[in-house]
Parts: C-alpha cells; sequence; structure tokens
C-alpha cells in the first residue's frame, strides 16, 4: 500500500477566520542519528507536510526550511522562560535573533513560549504571561505582531471534571495565571494552545475508556458517549478532550479563542505492561486523526470547524528518557523509513507518495569529513560513478561541500549498482534512506528499470552551462588510492 500522507488546507469559519485549519507534525531532537536539516526538510517536502512545529529555534533548521513554503512554528524553550519573562529587553533580543533574522525566507507563523510550563516548570509560572507580552511586544516592535501569533502549549491535564465536556473547568489554583493568559490570547487574536493525548486518558482510564473510542474506531450509538448537559454524542476522545477545552474558556467567560492542538499522537511500541502501543493502533489512531481534521468534522461542540492539529511527532526519538513508548511516537525512523503505513486511500483529496519502494543512500551526519573525501573519491574513480554532473556550474555542483557532493556520489553508486545489499556502505560512511536529496535544480530521480536497464539520472536547470575543459573536481590521489584499496577488501 503506498505511503499517503497530507496536506490538504481548508478555511476555519472561528474567531481567525483567516487561519486555515491543517495537520503537521512535531519535530523531535532526541535521536542518536539526528538527520541534517536538509534531510529533514527533503523529507518534509517529499510528503507534502507544510506545517512543522520545532522544539527550539535551531538555526539549522531554520535556514534549511528557508524558501520553501513550509509553515514553521519555533519555541522559545522553558529554561530561556525565566530570562524572557523578567526582561524585555531579553525577549527582544530573542525576537532579533530567531525571528526577524529569519523572516520572511523562513515562514515563521507561531511562537510556542515555553512547553506545559504549568505542568512541567511550575516555579517559572509567575512569569509566563509576562514573558508572551514581551515577545509579542518586541513583534509589535518589528511590524510582525499580525503574522506571528504567540500562545504557549498546555497540558490538557489542567483542566479538570473533562467529562462530560460541558460541565469542565481549569484548576483553579493556576487562575491567577490562567485568566490572563486567556485575556492576551483574546486581545492578540491567538489561539490557546493544548497537547491532547487520547491515549494517556486510555490507558489511566482502568478499561473505563474503550480502545476504540480512543482510536476514533466507529462506534454503535448505543456505545456513544452522551454529554448530559447538551445531550450531544462523542464518538470519541479527542473531541471530547477539545470540547472539554472549549468549556472550560467558556467557564472564565472566553468563548471566542479557537483551539490549536500542538501535539496528538499514538506510540508504535511500548514496554510489556503497554501491550495497546503498537503499530496497528498507531496507524489507525494517526490515520484517523489525520481523516477527522481534513474531513472538517470538528467537533459536536463546533462541527465543521475543523481543528489544526500537529501530529507527535515525526521520528522516533531513541534518546528520550522514560519508557520505551516515550521512544515511539514518530512517523519515520532517523533514515526516513516510515514506521508503519498510514491508511488514508478514503480521505479524500489527500496527496499521495509511495516512500516503500524509493530508496537514496546518504553520508551519515557524523561522518569525518577525511572519510567522506576518501569515499567520494573512490565512487568517482573506481567505483565507475558518472561524477560530471558535480563540475563547476553543473547542476549538482553547489554546495560544494564534501557531504553535498559525496551524497551525490553516494547515491548515484547505490543505484548503479541495482540497489544491492552492501551498495550503500561505503565503509559505514553511509546508510539507506528514502529522503529525497534532491536540492535546488539537482534532482535526483528514483531508480527505474527501462529495459531491464536501471537509469538514475539528475535533472539539470534550463540554464545550467558546460563547464570548461579543463575544470577537474576536488580529489585527492592519494584519497583515491587509499579509497580504492579499502573498497576493494570490502568487496572480496
Amino acid at each position: 500500500m503506498a505511503f499517503l500522507l497530507f496536506i490538504l488546507l481548508f478555511t476555519v469559519p472561528f474567531a481567525s477566520a483567516e487561519e486555515e485549519a491543517f495537520v503537521g507534525v512535531n519535530i523531535g531532537t532526541d535521536l542518536s542519528d539526528l538527520p541534517h536539516p536538509t534531510q529533514v526538510v527533503a523529507l518534509l517536502k517529499s510528503q507534502q507536510i507544510r506545517h512543522v512545529r520545532l522544539y527550539n529555534a535551531d538555526r539549522g533548521m531554520l535556514l534549511a526550511l528557508a524558501n520553501t513554503g513550509i509553515k514553521a512554528t519555533i519555541t522559545l524553550p522553558n529554561e530561556e522562560l525565566l530570562g524572557i519573562g523578567q526582561s524585555n529587553s531579553t525577549a527582544a533580543s530573542w525576537v532579533s535573533q530567531n525571528v526577524v533574522a529569519h523572516y520572511p525566507a523562513t515562514n515563521i507563523t507561531a511562537i510556542c513560549v515555553g512547553s506545559e510550563v504549568l505542568t512541567s516548570l511550575p516555579n517559572v509560572a509567575p512569569v509566563l504571561v509576562d514573558a508572551l507580552k514581551f515577545i509579542h511586544s518586541a513583534l509589535v516592535a518589528s511590524n510582525l505582531e499580525t503574522r506571528i501569533k504567540v500562545s504557549t502549549p498546555l497540558a490538557s491535564s489542567i483542566i479538570l471534571d473533562s467529562f462530560p465536556p460541558s460541565q469542565a473547568f481549569f484548576n483553579r489554583s493556576w487562575n491567577p495565571v490562567i485568566v490572563p493568559l486567556l485575556k492576551f490570547l483574546q486581545s492578540t487574536d491567538s489561539y490557546l494552545m493544548l497537547n491532547v493525548y487520547p491515549y494517556f486518558e486510555y490507558i489511566q482510564s482502568n478499561g473505563v475508556i474503550p480502545l476504540d473510542y480512543a482510536l476514533f474506531k466507529p462506534l454503535p450509538s448505543n456505545k456513544e458517549a452522551v454529554d448530559a448537559n447538551t445531550l450531544l454524542h462523542y464518538t470519541n476522545v479527542f473531541d471530547a478532550m477539545v470540547d472539554a477545552a472549549y468549556s472550560a474558556m467558556a467557564d472564565l467567560n472566553i468563548t471566542n479563542v479557537p483551539v490549536l492542538v500542538t501535539e496528538s499522537g499514538w506510540p508504535s511500541k511500548g514496554d510489556s505492561n503497554e501491550p495497546d502501543a503498537n503499530p496497528d493502533n498507531a496507524d489507525t489512531y494517526n490515520s484517523n486523526l489525520i481523516r477527522h481534521v481534513l474531513n472538517k468534522t470538528g467537533t459536536p461542540k463546533h462541527p465543521g470547524v475543523g481543528i489544526s492539529t500537529f501530529i507527535y511527532e515525526l521520528y522516533n526519538e531513541d534518546m528520550k528518557p522514560g519508557s520505551v513508548s516515550e521512544k515511539n511516537w514518530g512517523l519515520f525512523n532517523s533514515t526516513g523509513v516510515p514506521v508503519y503505513v498510514l491508511r488514508l486511500s478514503d480521505s479524500g483529496s489527500v496527496l499521495a507518495n509511495d516512500t516503500m519502494n524509493k530508496t537514496y543512500c546518504a553520508p551519515r551526519e557524523a561522518t569525518d569529513e577525511r572519510m567522506l573525501q576518501a569515499a567520494l573519491d573512490w565512487a568517482c574513480g573506481p567505483g565507475k560513478v558518472d561524477c560530471s554532473p558535480l563540475l563547476q556550474g553543473q547542476p549538482c555542483y553547489e554546495p560544494d561541500t564534501v557531504f553535498a557532493h559525496a551524497t551525490y556520489a553516494f547515491d548515484a553508486y547505490y543505484h548503479q549498482m541495482g540497489r544491492a545489499p552492501g551498495s550503500c556502505d561505503f565503509n559505514g560512511a553511509a546508510a539507506i534512506t528514502t529522503t529525497n536529496p534532491s536540492h535546488g535544480s539537482c534532482i535526483f530521480l528514483e531508480s527505474s528499470y527501462r529495459n531491464g536497464t536501471l537509469s538514475n539520472t539528475t535533472i539539470p536547470a534550463s540554464d545550467s552551462r558546460s563547464s570548461d575543459s579543463e575544470r577537474k573536481f576536488k580529489f585527492s590521489p592519494a584519497y583515491i588510492v587509499i579509497a580504492a584499496a579499502l573498497f576493494q577488501m570490502a568487496q572480496m
């Protein structure tokens, strides 16, 4: 089955009418083999992912996202929150360095000021709203306040008595923070950012919540949850949690702040005491969630109003502390291979992309440059790869780095060898990935067989010019000898 992802955008008839509902992804960084930002962006583009949320404001990622059209929500990390919340000038400096320096080339659309601060860093909560205001003031000073929203993601656990949704309210011990926060969001036309995890609601309910109800699976009408106060029927936990947030805001007389779900997902693997953390359930939940958002289903309280949602998350994070499930929320592993295949074939006009049979060969990020150069020299010499596209003036010359040139040469050799086992190794310098390494005018085409012959080419830009005959590759003869010896040994 083809790996189908997204994005289809549509208008939301709610408080912020100019906003569009979307499905995006969170990008965590707790990976032992973290892909290069350009590889991350290549994966995003191949999957037509148009909205991302970063857990920081990493310069490399922001540069890689430039001129892609991908909309980025960036984060002011919790560890910087105290300083920002106590100093307007510090906030202005942060915005200058992490927003103004990149916008508009990088399409930054929102800033998360901290994450789950009330529950994870309660001692900093008193300065949270000040931090939001200072960041917003810095945006005003740069005339960006209408283009970039400011908010802070909250854990859904701060909403108490969440079922039935109509009687939900915020933990009143946090009212000194929540009330001014909501008024700020209202006055700046921003949204309430909420992390919504039906998985945790399910496993903590001790069997009270049925698995199908958590997974968006169809329920017979007599199994649907009914809000006795409104008589609204709830067919899934996600909608009930979102409507509980709306009710909690209404309890504080705030009725025109929309909800944006900053995190939601399902783990594909867990410890022995988490049997429902498995690929099938993760596939079911995320596929149904995407379909739910894109079909404009809305919630019982707000039918037809799409709830913009960031899926947690793009990659499995093997370095994340905690249980096995904490490390396995990703749609992909670090090489860009899908953890499971989303079932979206009946979700309407959703863009399709089959990554299962499209593989490429790319350098490992941490590889020593001298080793990459040796492998590059071997591929373009004894390996018999046609490296002419790497000549100055040719489509794959830029960027003129060993890493970029090795990416071309490794992938060309890999396909030249018919993607045979062991043909993407280069003494441990390379690994197979489903991330298309195309960039600019250097377009990598997936392999195809024509009349029994493997074809792998690049598409030159229309204005590319042939290089002068005396232009040479930056190959080191010594590296060619060393590399040839190494790879001849590897083939024995």
